[in-house]
């Protein structure tokens, strides 16, 4: 009898292991702020958008169980170091500054920043156009980099903000004169009907500040990870996934050119 019931037992614990849910292999990080066409969470809670879509494509193609950890953008990469999750996939682009501290993939995309304003303002990008101006820009970001550098010294002032529709809020109620962005992200603002009041003028480059392209940002060290990554974002580019999926969101290569 007890040895009937001991195998009863041991067979209970190895149907409730193995009924229980599989936890995730790799950990991905996303900004909690929305982010479209990229990331944002929709009305049934969970995250969609092209980022997020290429995301569950690169873990499909390195064979693992991954699930999204969001967390505040400002806030991610010391959530990165502090192994809240492995991989940031939330636009980070890849500079020497944060190479100091993480290590990035390959690029996954790459698109201009752009300075946007009202359509009646000569405002054009240029340091002398933004003279005496408020100019505006996410918190911890490229653009607020590119714009301390090159605008802050002739803009009355550059006012960060948490999110990336927040700026546009202000940029419409006439609060700024212009933001700084990325240019994708801001083509859905333009096209709504609040965003009829403004345009780009003009594109931004500085290889320094902005990098070569956007990349999954991980912790020093984590080589293996950081190959398998590689190697995903290399087969789903040469399979056709990616372009399959950037042919739902967008109608021009979003990879860009460049390493």
């Amino acid at each position: 009898m007890k040895t009937i019931f001991k195998l009863f037992a041991a067979a209970v614990v190895a149907f409730a292991v193995s009924a229980a849910p599989a936890s995730a292999d790799i950990k991905f990080g996303v900004a909690a702020e929305p982010y479209p066409p990229f990331a944002e969470k929709g009305a049934d809670g969970n995250w969609k958008g092209w980022e997020i879509e290429i995301g569950n494509a690169i873990c499909a193609a390195m064979n693992e169980k991954c699930e999204w950890v969001e967390v505040s953008w400002d806030g991610i990469i010391p959530a990165l170091l502090a192994k809240k999750f492995d991989v940031i996939i939330s636009s980070m682009s890849i500079t020497e500054e944060r190479m100091k501290t993480i290590d990035f993939s390959d690029k996954y995309y790459n698109t201009p920043a752009v300075i946007v304003a009202p359509k009646s303002s000569a405002i054009d990008g240029t340091p002398d156009s933004v003279k005496g101006k408020i100019v505006g820009v996410q918190v911890s970001t490229t653009h607020a980099n590119y714009a301390e550098k090159h605008l802050q010294s002739m803009a009355d002032s550059v006012k960060t903000y948490q999110t990336f529709d927040e700026h546009n809020q202000d940029l419409v109620a006439g609060r700024i004169d212009a933001v700084v962005g990325d240019s994708l992200a801001m083509s859905p603002f333009l096209k709504s009907d609040s965003g009829q009041c403004c345009e780009v003028k003009g594109n931004l480059e500085d290889v320094a500040v902005f990098g070569p392209g956007v990349g999954g940002g991980m912790r020093k060290g984590d080589d293996e990870l950081r190959a398998k990554f590689n190697a995903a974002i290399a087969k789903i580019r040469a399979d056709g996934t990616f372009d399959a999926i950037s042919k739902k969101y967008f109608d021009f290569d979003i990879y860009g050119s460049g390493s």
